[in-house]
């Protein structure tokens, strides 16, 4: 499952793809396919593109310290601009999204999603990146993305899932 270490050892080492950290475990993550890295690229350009307009910054694989001892990573993020500061960032961003891989299990998937309700974070999009089925979780519930377009509630961000290749 994972390596034993110090929560300073995990700070200051980089893994390569990273890792999260739980409670003195380094946690592999699915590093995902061909798939999966091509909707983490395409979503990830598509909101950088946009982050004047919605005065936003998008991120790839930030880490997040969630709390003493727990440190997750989003596929992307999307903060409100301007950039922090910190490297490594202690604030829920605006957006989560986690593209699944063919190893991620619903049980592991619906535990994340909770810490992320915890920690705080408004709005999580979860994302099939060989269909696009999508979900979004936010404080009000969880529903599936029936028009194939991500929104984040309060905010004129609009993600057209079916259109990013031609964006």
């Amino acid at each position: 499952m994972g390596t034993l270490l110090s929560e300073d050892t995990y700070r200051r080492t980089f893994y390569k793809p990273d890792r999260e950290y739980a409670d003195g475990v380094g946690i592999e993550r699915n590093a995902g396919e061909q798939d999966h890295s091509w909707l983490q690229a395409a979503l990830s350009a598509y909101l950088f593109r946009r982050r004047k307009l919605w005065e936003i910054e998008a991120y790839v694989g930030p880490r997040h310290f969630i709390r003493p001892g727990r440190y997750m990573i989003p596929d992307v993020c999307v903060i409100r601009a301007p950039r922090p500061a910190e490297k490594v960032f202690d604030k829920p961003p605006l957006i989560w999204i986690e593209i699944l891989s063919p190893e991620d299990r619903p049980i592991r998937v619906n535990e994340k999603i909770r810490e992320l309700r915890e920690f705080g974070v408004p709005n999580i999009w979860v994302i099939d990146p060989e269909t696009f089925e999508a979900e979004v979780h936010t404080p009000e519930g969880s529903t599936a993305v029936a028009d194939g377009i991500l929104r984040a509630a309060g905010t004129a961000i609009e993600v057209p899932l079916g259109e990013l290749d031609r964006d």
